[in-house]
């Protein structure tokens, strides 16, 4: 203990009589356990909601599930290491608690961030009706256009208008919280177990409420129209707390969602054919049988969770074959330790989750994560009591967005209820950007997998060569063609500026494998514009897939703007990134801010669009932009295909649900890679 202290505190070691060894042992002693004090200060709250009954609302539109939800929870939670005074309960038909009014949940919440302090870790969690209208005053504009709103109690609307409502809580709202409370460095996990749940923190077809079913299993969707509530004197709205001047950064931030934006979700009663089930929300009910596994991070909490959609989305698609049934979403730091406030990461590489049948593994990730042909990787099997057990293993099969492995023999003998995980145990060779060089790389070098760099043997293999000119600077040969036509040279100012175009080197390099994944051909109802806009007129506009010649070139007082749109009738799997002229990677979506990476379905008659400035592309130099999409996936992982931006301590992972394309088939991909000088990298290829 005191040695521990010793090597914490080193200014504090004796050097002279003036102080004993007893007394620096004291000194060390007491800094010890004012520092386990602090700890043992931070706080783990909840504050549970769960809206049963609309009271201002016809009966059929109620739900039943709720109040079953938030004492499912709290139970979960308390399991978890919760104090049971640290719970607060709002929910109707639940003894003891207050009733999920508006106002009533604005209180709560209000005193939950007045009591938390600095280190703390908070978790909302929202049960019951959710719906969308439109919101023209947001400063976030969804590119669907439509804003999402949790119903309280008390909810009013005007019927036969789609944007008066009142006695919601809207998205606007929960992120004025949440940047609150993370202003506190107080760790976030926010749960909405609602329909319309994507993008509740960002800023339905008409149907009977119960749905056909066996009487004694009956099933509601969690999915209201704004014209289907009806009005009254509405209640006062009440204020959001004032969000912080600048956004701040969510490195202590998850968030699970029951489903996308358009998307409604069910309660019904779970465990399946169980006797004493009772009705659930699926969400909830699947994070409290996935904690039972003793997850460590949130991301093997959330696979978890997708591991138990299958079965019971399977059974209500042939009971409700019309339905677009719903996929789970997750966002934020979720490589984060669970129920703790850290934004340090547990782990860096990525984990996906693989899915047994017999002695085969099969997991939904391959060439556009990183992945190679007989790549070696770690398979883990998590027992249902929490034991892991793990073998190495190497990919046999793979695709653009999927790969098969055979069982290693040391797992064979796991039984048929294990969760099945995989993770790479280095990047792949051929995605290394490779350097010459007569001294070590320097030490400090942050990439996110699955770019790397490492020491080449000699040039002819070498991408880059690097020779250090002592107090001249570090210069750098770019020797690969995807670099240039021809062999260049940059002499840099330090050891700094060395690391950062390295690190932009290696991740251009991932950037043009990337970019040559894509297939002759088109994403169907997937546009991407490039245009050069003077003031608030747009000049002219080129579709990505036709600027051959790369980014368009500006006058002064001219700058360059993107614009997406999606028509597909699904949803898209959005990167866009570029490099710098300075060599920075500039994440563009999603951005540092919290945006997801999940681009909205649009359709034909109500596409889903949105704008992008680049303002890094205005200084002179030479720059890179990628373009890349991908019809979404559901029951997956967050997918980012290795286009991040290194954090030390920040983690930005967004990722939302969606329906699958046909499995048989190899998926549709959009990737464009173009360059601001000239010529472009590889054109655009769709």
């Amino acid at each position: 203990m005191t040695a521990h202290a010793a090597r914490l505190y080193p200014h504090l070691r004796p050097k002279g009589r003036g102080l004993t060894q007893l007394r620096f042992l004291q000194v060390l002693l007491v800094l010890w356990l004012l520092a386990c004090c602090s700890l043992a200060l931070a706080t783990q709250r909840a504050l549970l909601v769960g809206v049963s009954e609309l009271v201002n609302q016809p009966q059929a539109l109620w739900l039943q599930a709720p109040r079953n939800d938030v004492m499912l929870m709290r139970d979960a939670l308390l399991r978890q290491g919760f104090a049971a005074p640290d719970i607060a309960v709002l929910a109707d038909g639940v003894s003891g608690a207050a009733l999920p009014e508006s106002q009533a949940i604005h209180e709560a919440l209000a005193k939950l961030l007045a009591q938390s302090r600095s280190g703390d870790f908070v978790l909302l969690y929202f049960s019951g009706h959710g719906t969308r209208l439109r919101d023209i005053v947001k400063r976030y504009q969804e590119p669907d256009g439509l804003s999402e709103n949790f119903l309280a109690r008390d909810v009013r609307g005007t019927l036969g208008s789609d944007n008066a409502l009142a006695g919601d809580l809207r998205d606007v709202d929960f992120d004025a919280w949440i940047q609150s409370f993370l202003a506190k460095n107080v760790f976030v996990a926010s749960v909405f177990d609602t329909c319309s749940a994507n993008s509740m923190t960002r800023g339905t077809a008409d149907a009977p409420a119960t749905a056909e079913g066996p009487p004694d299993d009956e099933v509601r969707w969690r999915g209201l129209r704004a014209t289907q509530l009806t009005g009254g004197a509405p209640p006062a709205r009440q204020p959001a707390p004032p969000a912080p001047a600048e956004a701040v950064p969510r490195a202590r931030y998850v968030a699970f969602f029951a489903s996308e934006s358009h998307q409604i979700t069910p309660e019904l009663r779970l465990p399946r054919k169980a006797r004493n089930a009772r009705p659930q929300g699926l969400l909830t009910w699947a994070m409290v049988e996935a904690l039972s596994r003793k997850p460590a991070t949130w991301r093997e909490l959330f696979d978890g969770v997708l591991a138990l959609y299958p079965p019971v989305i399977d059974e209500l698609a042939q009971r409700f074959p019309t339905r677009e049934l719903p996929s789970p979403v997750a966002e934020g730091n979720l490589d984060a330790p669970l129920f703790a406030n850290s934004g340090a990461p547990a782990s860096t590489r990525p984990v996906w989750r693989a899915q047994r049948s017999g002695d085969s593994l099969a997991i939904k990730a391959g060439l556009l994560d990183g992945l190679a042909q007989q790549q070696e990787l770690r398979v883990l099997a998590t027992l249902d009591d929490g034991t892991v057990r793990g073998a190495p293993a190497a990919v046999s099969q793979i695709k653009l967005g999927n790969a098969w492995l055979a069982v290693p023999a040391a797992l064979k003998d796991v039984p048929g209820s294990a969760f099945w995980s995989v993770t790479p145990m280095a990047e792949p060779a051929a995605t290394a950007l490779r350097v010459r060089a007569d001294k070590p790389l320097p030490i400090g070098l942050s990439l996110d997998y699955p770019a790397a760099i490492r020491a080449a043997d000699d040039t002819a293999t070498a991408d880059v060569r690097w020779t250090d000119l002592g107090a001249s600077g570090q210069r750098l040969e770019l020797l690969a063609p995807l670099f240039g036509a021809n062999v260049s040279t940059v002499v840099l100012p330090d050891t700094a500026a060395l690391r950062r175009r390295l690190q932009a080197l290696a991740q251009l390099k991932w950037l043009s494998q990337l970019q040559g994944y894509g297939k002759d051909g088109q994403l169907d109802g997937f546009d991407a514009a490039l245009e050069v806009w003077s003031g608030e007129r747009m000049l002219r506009s080129v579709p990505v897939s036709q600027a051959a010649s790369g980014l368009p070139a500006t006058r002064a007082g001219e700058r360059v703007r993107l614009n997406v749109r999606n028509t597909s009738g699904r949803s898209l799997d959005l990167v866009i990134a570029g490099i710098d002229a300075r060599g920075n990677l500039q994440p563009v979506y999603p951005d540092e801010s919290g945006e997801t990476n999940r681009f909205k379905r649009g359709t034909p008659e109500q596409p889903s669009v949105k704008r992008f400035d680049l303002p890094w592309l205005d200084a002179a130099g030479d720059a890179r932009l990628l373009v890349m999409a991908v019809p979404a996936t559901p029951y997956s992982a967050p997918r980012l295909f290795g286009v991040g931006y290194a954090q030390a301590d920040v983690s930005e992972v967004r990722v939302r649900g969606g329906q699958p394309p046909a499995e048989s088939a190899e998926r549709q991909v959009f990737t464009a890679l173009l360059r601001r000088s000239g010529t472009a990298d590889a054109g655009a290829r769709p």
